[in-house]
């Protein structure tokens, strides 16, 4: 049987490929109730940083080494895993954190959207109405009674509040919410909206998360 290749995942014009050396690390639950196990690496998102350290968004693996290889950024953290890629004539340690050479202006967008993620993040994968472990999304005022799309009405919900609440309102079931949901604020969370495992090394770059 021939040896499988390694995959490449990218490099700058003109030069070799890059391609990862060490194997995937096991993919494990977490035990603790925490957010989704990290995915693999090749599906994994980079943090980059502006040159002021500010956080601008998370970038695919591949465009991540793109800009590495090509000057327009540096390491700031490598991965946990310590996993390599490599090319003909170089090495480079899988990043999770990259800053930008130089400064590029970002226009300023004040309003967080809406995102199953975000929502995730906001209320720490924990139901508001028991405190388990949250798998779904719930609306606080069923849409069937007016209740709204908003960060205001929805809260991250266990499976089985969800299915015992069904379209009833809390005064109905006589449940109170743990936390009164509100919208998050910070540049940073237009970034964490659309990311679904963030990295634990991104948190000092992205302040202290709404509770």
């Amino acid at each position: 049987m021939p040896d499988r290749q390694p995959t490449p995942i990218g490099a700058a014009h003109g030069q070799a490929p890059m391609a990862v050396l060490c194997p995937e690390p096991p993919q494990t639950p977490d035990p603790g109730g925490g957010p989704p196990a990290r995915t693999p690496w090749s599906r994994r998102r980079v943090l980059l940083l502006n040159a002021t350290y500010e956080p601008l968004t998370a970038l695919p693996m591949r465009r991540a080494v793109v800009l590495l290889v090509c000057g327009k950024a540096e390491v700031v953290h490598g991965d946990p895993t310590g996993m390599v890629v490599h090319s003909a004539t170089s090495s480079l340690e899988v990043p999770s954190v990259i800053r930008l050479a130089t400064y590029v202006r970002v226009p300023y967008r004040g309003r967080v959207p809406l995102t199953r993620a975000g929502l995730m993040l906001r209320d720490r994968y924990r139901c508001a109405y028991c405190g388990g472990r949250a798998e779904t999304i719930d609306h606080v005022v069923p849409r069937s009674r007016g209740g709204q799309h908003t960060w205001q009405n929805c809260v991250a919900c266990c499976a089985k509040c969800n299915h015992r609440k069904a379209d009833k309102l809390l005064s109905e079931l006589g449940w109170r919410l743990r936390v009164v949901p509100s919208a998050p604020r910070g540049p940073h969370w237009r970034l964490l909206a659309g990311v679904v495992d963030a990295d634990p090394l991104w948190l000092p770059y992205l302040g202290e998360p709404a509770a």
